[in-house]
C-alpha cells in the first residue's frame, strides 16, 4: 500500500523558511517522480514542484523558484522542500503526491494527508 506522509509544517514569519518532509512507503522509491502540491483556501490546488528520484531532475512552479528547493534522500524514502524567503501568499496546506511530471499537472494517483504552512506579514 502506497503511503505518503508530510511533516514540518507551521507559522512562520514572511521571509523566514521552513522545510517540509514526505515520507513515502509501499512502493520502489526510486522508480517514481514525487511532487509537491499546495491548496489555499478558494483556491485551487496548485502545483509547486517535482523530482525525479532517479536522476535528482527537479521542476519549479514560476511562484516558487528561487526560494523552493526539492530534494530526496534515498536512504530514508524521504522528499523534502525547503521553502525560504516565505511570503503570506504561500500560506496553503502542501501535499505530496506521486507520480509528478514536469508540467506539474493536479493528476496524480497518490496523496498524502497534507501539512499546514501559514505565513504572517
Amino acid at each position: 500500500e502506497v503511503q505518503l506522509v508530510e511533516s514540518g509544517g507551521g507559522l512562520v514569519q514572511a521571509g523566514g523558511s521552513l522545510r517540509l518532509s514526505c515520507a513515502a512507503s509501499g512502493f520502489t522509491f526510486d522508480d517514481y517522480a514525487i511532487g509537491w502540491f499546495r491548496q489555499a483556501p478558494g483556491k485551487e490546488r496548485e502545483g509547486v514542484s517535482c523530482i525525479s528520484i532517479s536522476d535528482s531532475t527537479t521542476y519549479y512552479a514560476d511562484s516558487v523558484k528561487g526560494r523552493f528547493t526539492t530534494s530526496s534522500d534515498n536512504a530514508k524514502n524521504t522528499v523534502y522542500l525547503q521553502m525560504n524567503s516565505l511570503k503570506p501568499e504561500d500560506t496553503a496546506v502542501y501535499h505530496c503526491a506521486l507520480p509528478c511530471s514536469p508540467s506539474l499537472e493536479d493528476d496524480e494517483d497518490y496523496w498524502g494527508q497534507g501539512t499546514q504552512v501559514t505565513v504572517s506579514s
